[in-house]
């Protein structure tokens, strides 16, 4: 151990570092879209193809080396739109840029939300972290929109038919419309709760998103967070709030 960090060079560390920090980011990319069943798909064919070598079982070994000596092609063809997305982001300036384009989102979402109290109309805006949220967008409408005040306000007009669900943003983006959120199943919390703050609760028991909730009938606005719910909170304090959180 001693003799290897004896001849352990700067580049060495520089190159790791790098290594690490380019994996990360290609992880964030990734992660909670469709590239990632295929990632593990090609991990088990290559899983496969050392066991079929391994076990001398040269038919299915030589179907596999022909299909994963193309590996550099299959992966520019599976992953093409992450590859896009990807090369787009550092072409505007963003792989560093998160932070600003966080800020841009937190306030976006409290104007909006400001703007809904005002005016007594219904929201519930959920806001993905860590945990994927894939599984609660299949039974709402894909948007994939850049996300802003004036969207998020004409999603929830009663006339739009989008207005009863929720609204998704993950990675900055309103991914889905219409979304229908999980009921909290917590017995001491109160009756007097709406539909939208149960189904807030019930997603943030589930998972650690976090959800904005406007009511209709106060005018509030309200957060919930980690089975919790912080309720009238106007739009400078749920904009401190957020960014007290850590939103991708």
């Amino acid at each position: 151990m001693l003799d290897f960090l004896r001849h352990l060079r700067l580049a060495d560390v520089a190159d790791i570092l790098i290594v690490a920090v380019l994996v990360y980011w290609l992880t964030n990319v990734i992660r909670g879209t469709r590239a990632v069943q295929m990632l593990i798909g090609l991990v088990a064919l290559a899983v496969l193809f050392t066991a079929s070598q391994y076990f001398e079982m040269y038919t299915l070994s030589w179907i596999l080396s022909s299909f994963l000596s193309s590996l550099i092609l299959v992966i520019v063809v599976l992953f093409q739109n992450e590859i896009r997305r990807a090369l787009t982001q550092v072409g505007r300036g963003r792989l560093f840029g998160e932070r600003r384009a966080r800020t841009e989102i937190i306030d976006e979402v409290s104007r909006a939300a400001a703007t809904l109290a005002a005016r007594r109309i219904g929201a519930i805006i959920a806001l993905e972290r860590r945990v994927p949220l894939a599984e609660f967008l299949e039974a709402g409408t894909e948007l994939d929109a850049r996300t802003s005040r004036e969207l998020l306000f004409t999603i929830f007009l009663p006339a739009s038919p989008l207005h009863d669900g929720a609204v998704v943003v993950r990675r900055g983006r309103v991914t889905v419309a219409g979304a229908f959120l999980p009921l909290t199943s917590n017995p001491v919390v109160s009756k007097a709760l709406g539909s939208r703050h149960r189904a807030a609760l019930g997603l943030s028991e589930e998972t650690d998103a976090v959800v904005v909730v406007v009511s209709e009938e106060e005018g509030h606005i309200s957060l919930a967070l980690g089975g919790k719910l912080t309720r009238a909170l106007d739009a400078g304090a749920l904009r401190t709030a957020l960014e007290g959180l850590s939103i991708p």
